[in-house]
């Protein structure tokens, strides 16, 4: 698949944030199923279960696909750095020379 440059530099800053995001999820406690319960009366009792929405192993498949895209896209980029020729003026390679009085 061919695409422009500033598009694939553009999908690498929204990898790189799904990523950080993924990454930063809270793993402690976050997947494990929480119970309480408490008597109400001699015949009910009052359940409370936290479930979680999604596993773990979800959190870390999406985290590693999102990763890998990204470091196929930045590969890509960084392979167009080293090959691709820009036009530039004559001086923005020289260092700076002080003028004489």
């Amino acid at each position: 698949m061919q695409i422009k440059l500033a598009e694939a530099l553009l999908r690498r800053k929204e990898l790189n944030e799904k990523v950080a995001q993924l990454k930063t999820i809270n793993v402690n406690g976050l997947f494990e199923v929480k119970a309480s319960r408490k008597n109400v009366t001699e015949n009910i009792d009052d359940v409370i279960v936290k479930v979680p929405k999604i596993t773990m192993a979800q959190v870390a498949a999406a985290y590693d696909w999102y990763a890998k895209q990204l470091r196929l896209v930045d590969a890509a980029i960084q392979q167009a750095n080293w090959i691709t020729e820009i036009e530039v003026g004559a001086d923005v390679m020289k260092d700076f020379v002080e003028p004489t009085a």
